[in-house]
């Protein structure tokens, strides 16, 4: 018996022995430095040649990335995609897997890649990608991949990152570029990042080179800063070219990218419009008499029935379709909306203005980045009595004075013929227009909770819940989403009728009326009853910060809760404790807990705001200190004797 032991033993150290044999130097050294990393990138290169033939720019890059897995995931990390399309065209690809078998690593080539178009139901455009799996990985494997692109238009430069949500080991950048092209950089996020950069010449051409090791991954956390926010990188630009002996301007500046957006723009919708389209807008407009409602008329009815679908197609990714088009097949991406917005109002003698933008997650500014990189969407623009109203048809119930809230705060470039803009900035709105109203009234039956409430909701509160109710078509659906939407107290909370005003309304206040029970809620003990007329004492946690994040944390909007319930004192009782007000005020937040008797009433108040969109990491002890000191006056009750 003590033999098989020490037999048994001594397979189970051999086995051991051989494990770590299988282990390269290179897998050791990083899994010992990563630990919690899933893969670090051994390389990472980047060679960009930008020349001048037949007196038109010509882009090449070429990519070669080396991926060493350090843990057991490696079985998911099988599957490959590389994606191009009409502007980044693929030339070339190779990949393969390098397995170490306990003295060198042995290479295994892919061999079958398969193109295919990336489709889905609500979205087009001429992205395809080729894909392909890596043969036998492992852990301590290393994924290959090398590949050519061209890029067929001089706008379309791509920024180069130096950093990831992986440990970059070593990465190297070169753009070589002919001397007759003017290239410059924009650079974001590069403080405190340890890039080497040089510039040199060679046969007449300029290089420009950057080089970084050891970069430790970057943390993307969930409603966060998109990468673009966070990740250091740099964005080449090429201001212009010398082509026989005459300068040709690229992206010198704003008035260059709006130059070319308006040549894609300037000849749509040549064609007599549709009659049926001619009739629908009169008689949307007939009863109106001041241009801003018919304004509202023609953008509700767009928002309505014209369905969003993001289609896109080489330079069709950048030209709105006509709008006769998008009348007919009733659905279209943003600019196609956008188009068919701008003749309505031709017919109705209304001056839109198209208007490029981007959305929250891009972080540039035109005056910086005066690229395509800088916007990856369209609106219309309208002015009135010298307000501009950005008009979003994307959108579903989104009134005239809104704007899409993933648009709040960002530069708008508009257009007013050919080379006539401007830029305007998106306002943020603010959170009183966005309103959660709920007042209820509730008494005691023995221990339960039998009340009334009436619910109202403005602005961006509003179409939410319009967005998450319009497929629920029938009453036991509603049923089943209120309960859970208006939940209060507990989980005993039921609703046991209800009556919705102003429904899918863009200029009135949705109303919903409702009656519930909470079974069993209050305490009794003695001849004292304790209840907590916190009833939505989790709503405020929804904005809870945890304790490890790393970055900021970003709102889609502004809004201002305000929570009433008056509770009527059973006869025959009085009230021995009211807990005390809480505030809470600063320059985020604002929240406030309140009780007053009245008469045969305890009136409770609650109220909370939030002042800013994004939430930087520096306030984020201040802000959990907030929550803490609310989440603790929530466990407050009320005694009656």
């Amino acid at each position: 018996m003590r033999y098989t032991s020490i037999l048994l033993l001594l397979c189970m150290l051999g086995i051991t022995t051989l494990s770590s044999a299988q282990e390269s130097p290179e897998f050791i050294k990083y899994k010992n430095a990563y630990p919690d990393e899933y893969l670090a990138r051994l390389k990472s290169q980047r060679l960009i040649d930008i020349s001048i033939e037949d007196n038109q720019i010509k882009i090449s890059q070429t990519i070669a990335e080396e991926d060493l897995l350090l843990n057991e995931t490696a079985q998911f990390a099988t599957e490959e995609s590389v994606e191009y399309s009409s502007f980044f065209l693929l030339d070339k690809i190779e990949a393969s897997s390098m397995v170490f078998d306990g003295k060198k690593y042995r290479e295994y080539e892919v061999t079958d890649f398969v193109r295919k178009d990336e489709l889905s139901e609500s979205f087009y455009d001429d992205t395809k990608s080729v894909n392909f799996l890596y043969p036998k990985l492992q852990q301590g494997a290393i994924k290959k991949l090398n590949y050519t692109t061209s890029i067929t238009n001089p706008r379309f430069l791509s920024p180069v990152y130096f950093g990831n949500v992986y440990p970059l080991i070593n990465q190297k950048v070169e753009i070589m570029v002919d001397k007759d092209i003017n290239l410059r950089f924009e650079k974001f996020n590069m403080d405190g990042v340890d890039v080497r950069f040089r510039e040199s010449e060679k046969r007449g051409r300029k290089i420009y080179t950057w080089e970084l090791e050891n970069q430790e991954a970057y943390d993307i956390e969930d409603n966060g800063p998109s990468p673009k926010k966070i990740l250091p990188h740099i964005m080449p630009i090429i201001s212009s070219y010398q082509s026989k002996n005459e300068e040709i301007a690229v992206l010198k500046d704003v008035k260059d990218l709006y130059s070319w957006y308006y040549s894609l723009v300037k000849d749509i919708n040549q064609e007599e419009l549709d009659e049926e389209l001619v009739a629908i807008t009169n008689d949307l407009i007939g009863s109106k008499t001041s241009e801003i409602d018919k304004v509202k008329a023609i953008y509700y009815w767009v928002q309505e029935n014209i369905k969003y679908i993001d289609f896109e197609y080489a330079l069709g990714g950048f030209i709105p379709r006509d709008a006769n088009a998008v009348f007919q097949k009733k659905f279209g991406d943003c600019k196609d909306n956008s188009s068919i917005l701008k003749e309505m109002f031709k017919i109705a003698n209304i001056k839109g203005s198209l208007t490029w933008l981007g959305t929250r997650s891009i972080p540039y500014r035109y005056t910086e980045m005066p690229t395509p990189a800088a916007d990856n969407h369209m609106i219309l623009t309208y002015e009135n009595e010298g307000k501009t109203y950005f008009l979003d048809a994307t959108g579903r119930y989104l009134p005239l004075e809104i704007p899409s809230s993933f648009i709040q705060g960002k530069e708008a470039l508009i257009e007013n013929g050919e080379g006539d803009y401007k830029i305007v900035e998106v306002p943020i709105v603010e959170a009183d227009q966005n309103l959660f109203t709920d007042e209820v009234t509730i008494k005691l039956e023995d221990n339960s909770i039998k009340g009334n409430g009436t619910l109202s909701l403005t602005g961006y509160q509003k179409s939410t819940l319009f967005n998450s109710i319009e497929n629920r078509d029938t009453q036991d659906k509603l049923l089943e989403y209120y309960n859970s939407f208006l939940r209060k107290g507990s989980n005993r909370f039921l609703i046991e009728s209800f009556e919705e005003k102003n429904k899918y309304s863009y200029e009135s206040p949705f109303q919903v009326d409702y009656a519930f029970t909470i079974k069993d809620y209050a305490q009794s003990l003695n001849d004292e009853i304790f209840i907590n007329l916190n009833l939505y004492k989790t709503a405020i946690n929804a904005y809870k910060v945890k304790e490890d994040r790393k970055t900021a944390l970003e709102f889609r909007y502004r809004s201002k809760d305000s929570i009433t319930v008056i509770f009527e004192i059973p006869e025959g009782k009085e009230v021995t404790y009211l807990p005390e007000d809480v505030t809470v005020d600063n320059d985020f937040m604002s929240a406030s807990i309140t009780y007053k008797k009245e008469g045969n009433t305890i009136v409770y108040t609650h109220a909370f705001e939030t002042k800013t969109l994004t939430l930087e990491k520096e306030t984020h002890d201040a802000f959990r200190k907030s929550l803490k000191k609310i989440n603790k006056a929530f466990k407050e009750v009320v005694v009656l004797k």
